[in-house]
């Protein structure tokens, strides 16, 4: 399976690795890929069982041009079942499209799994504690191209004692953003934990994309389509953006107006934006 930058998506489905009868489920619901969780969702006594689940459905899914990508969220480092996942993975035993790190506080963790890793393949990069936050500008500039950071909200609220709730996690967010942003790498929200709330999903996807997240997770299949949707351009804001693109090419790559309004580079780079991730829907 060819290397898939996380750039290209939108949205990628959490599916429990001790649960594999989920796995061909979550991929169809899922097109852009799904990440098989070694991690939180599996109890201590089935971690060995979901690693091997996890191998033996990506090593299928390498074999099929048209499967979704398959991620899968290694334990953290330092504990004994991460140990394990760094050996299946030295080993060639776990060889997914890419990888999910829980818990990254230092860019040293990036550095201890590409060192066990013999493969390139992107990371998600999940950036869940107060440390974490703190850093995140040094672990996002550790990251190559293709890779991506990850927003851990839950486990964030809970390290700072802060409620998990939008206004007590904005300026976290934000300096995700940032981090993302000057290392030049896709960044994913959070999933909206309750999947039963499709109101609430579509309105915290629409914020986030503002803010400039290219993506968020989901813990259900139910949530995957609306995510997609929520980050496609409308057929509005393609059309201005053509516009826009068409402007400035008529003038040269210089200042122009567009609907009684000054539109320059910046503008431009919004609209080419708008433009490439439309393309990348079709």
């Amino acid at each position: 399976m060819s290397f898939r930058p996380l750039s290209a998506a939108s949205c990628l489905l959490f599916v429990p690795g001790h649960r594999p009868d989920r796995f061909d489920k979550a991929a169809a619901a899922s097109p852009e890929g799904i990440i098989i969780d070694l991690e939180d969702s599996v109890p201590q006594s089935e971690k060995d069982a979901a690693r091997r689940a996890a191998s033996d459905y990506a090593a299928r899914a390498a074999q099929s041009a048209d499967a979704p990508a398959v991620y899968v969220r290694i334990n953290p480092l330092g504990t004994r079942a991460a140990l394990d996942d760094l050996a299946a993975l030295a080993d060639g035993l776990l060889a997914p499209t890419g990888l999910f790190l829980a818990k990254v506080e230092s860019p040293r963790d990036i550095e201890i799994v590409r060192a066990h890793d013999i493969a390139v393949r992107p990371l998600l990069v999940a950036i869940e504690t107060a440390r974490g936050i703190a850093d995140a500008a040094q672990i996002a500039a550790a990251l190559g191209a293709g890779d991506a950071l990850g927003f851990g909200g839950a486990d964030l609220a809970a390290d700072l004692g802060a409620a998990f709730e939008w206004e007590a996690l904005f300026s976290s967010r934000a300096a995700l953003v940032r981090a993302a942003a000057t290392a030049r790498v896709a960044v994913f929200d959070v999933p909206h934990l309750d999947f039963a709330d499709a109101t609430g999903l579509r309105a915290e996807t629409l914020r986030v994309r503002a803010m400039g997240f290219t993506g968020k997770l989901a813990i259900h299949p139910a949530q995957v389509a609306p995510i997609l949707n929520a980050f496609q351009p409308s057929e509005a804001e393609i059309e201005r953006a053509e516009r826009v693109i068409a402007s400035l090419d008529a003038a040269g790559g210089g200042a122009a107006q567009l609907d009684g309004k000054m539109i320059d580079l910046p503008v431009a780079v919004a609209a080419r934006r708008i433009v490439a991730r439309a393309e990348r829907r079709k």
